[in-house]
């Protein structure tokens, strides 16, 4: 894979275990996070490091997954963003950002590392 790491955002540990080590078995460097403020201070400490993504919506108190998406498009307007829920896609028209994928749960793994490959593979060469 290109260099880059994806930053995985999940308050359920279960969840975010089984998803880092989905996408480290697919090739992917990724960093971690169970809450929005952990998230956002590995992005904030290292913007340049990260080409994608992947995120809950609801994240416990605090930021949700559509704030943490705003948030990195607002430093990279083509970084991919791939949400998952259980329970607010019917949101995702409104409130989350353009060109990005909604995977509902439960969700198959493989699903995850598809939606992430594609958008990754839909950016332009200058942007990578």
């Amino acid at each position: 894979m290109s260099n880059g790491a994806v930053l995985v955002v999940e308050d359920e540990q279960l969840i975010l275990l089984d998803v880092e080590s989905a996408l480290e078995e697919a090739g992917f460097e990724v960093v971690a996070a169970h809450n929005a403020a952990k998230a956002l201070a590995a992005f904030d400490a290292e913007p340049g490091k990260f080409k994608g993504l992947v995120t809950d919506i609801r994240l416990g108190a605090g930021k949700s997954g559509w704030d943490v998406a705003r948030h990195l498009r607002q430093a990279n307007p083509t970084i991919p963003v791939i949400y998952m829920s259980g329970d607010s896609a019917i949101h995702w028209g409104a409130e989350g950002v353009p060109e990005s994928v909604m995977i509902t749960k439960p969700f198959f793994l493989p699903q995850i590392i598809t939606a992430l490959s594609t958008l990754l593979n839909q950016q332009h060469p200058d942007y990578l």
